[in-house]
C-alpha cells in the first residue's frame, strides 16, 4: 500500500487541479451565455420599438415604402437569429434600415416635432446606448472566456472537456464612416 501512495497522492493532485479548471471553464461558459442573454434582450427590446417608431414615421410619410419594408424585415432578423454571427448579420441589416428612416425623417420636419415621435426616439436612442453596453459586456465576458481557454495549462484540460473559443459580437462592416444623407 505504500508504494501505491504517492501514486494516489499525484492522482488526487491531478484530479482536484483538473476539477477546478473544470468549474472555473464552466462558470465563465455560463457567465458568457449570460452577458449574451442580455445582448438578445437588448436586440429584442429595439425590434419591439421599432414597429411603433415606423407606424408613427408611416403617418407622415406614406410612400416611402421601401425604407418600412427594410426595417420589417431587418426586425424579423434579430428575432430569427440563434448565435453571435447571426444576430451581428442582423444588427448590420437593422442599422442600415434605420438610416433609411433617418433619411425620411429629414424629409418630413413636422414629423421630428411631433411627440410621439420624440418619445420614441428617446426610446430607440436609449435602446441603442443600452445595447452597446450589452455588447461591450458580451465581448468582455468572451475575452476572459477566451483567454481561459487559450492559457497553459488550462488550454489542456479544456480541450478535453470540450471548452472551445467563442465568437466576438463584432462592429458592422462600413460603420466607421460617416453616413450621409442626401435628398
Amino acid at each position: 500500500m505504500k508504494k501505491f501512495l504517492p501514486v494516489i497522492i499525484v492522482l488526487v493532485i491531478i484530479g482536484a487541479i483538473f476539477g477546478s479548471t473544470y468549474n472555473r471553464l464552466n462558470t465563465l461558459d455560463r457567465q458568457t451565455d449570460g452577458a449574451w442573454a442580455q445582448v438578445e434582450n437588448a436586440m429584442q427590446r429595439r425590434a419591439d420599438l421599432i414597429p411603433n417608431l415606423v407606424e408613427t414615421v408611416k403617418g407622415y410619410a406614406q410612400h416611402e415604402e421601401e425604407v418600412f419594408t427594410k426595417i420589417t424585415e431587418a426586425r424579423s432578423g434579430i428575432q430569427q437569429a440563434q448565435t453571435p454571427e447571426e444576430m451581428s448579420e442582423a444588427n448590420a441589416q437593422m442599422n442600415e434600415a434605420l438610416r433609411g428612416i433617418n433619411v425620411v425623417v429629414e424629409a418630413y420636419p413636422d414629423l421630428k416635432a411631433n411627440e410621439n415621435f420624440q418619445n420614441l426616439q428617446a426610446e430607440l436612442a436609449g435602446t441603442e446606448n443600452r445595447l452597446a453596453v450589452e455588447r461591450q459586456r458580451y465581448n468582455e465576458a468572451v475575452t476572459n472566456f477566451n483567454l481561459a481557454v487559450s492559457r497553459f495549462p488550462t488550454n489542456l484540460a479544456a480541450g478535453i472537456l470540450g471548452f472551445h473559443e467563442r465568437s466576438y459580437f463584432e462592429a458592422d462592416p462600413g460603420v466607421e464612416e460617416v453616413p450621409k444623407v442626401q435628398f
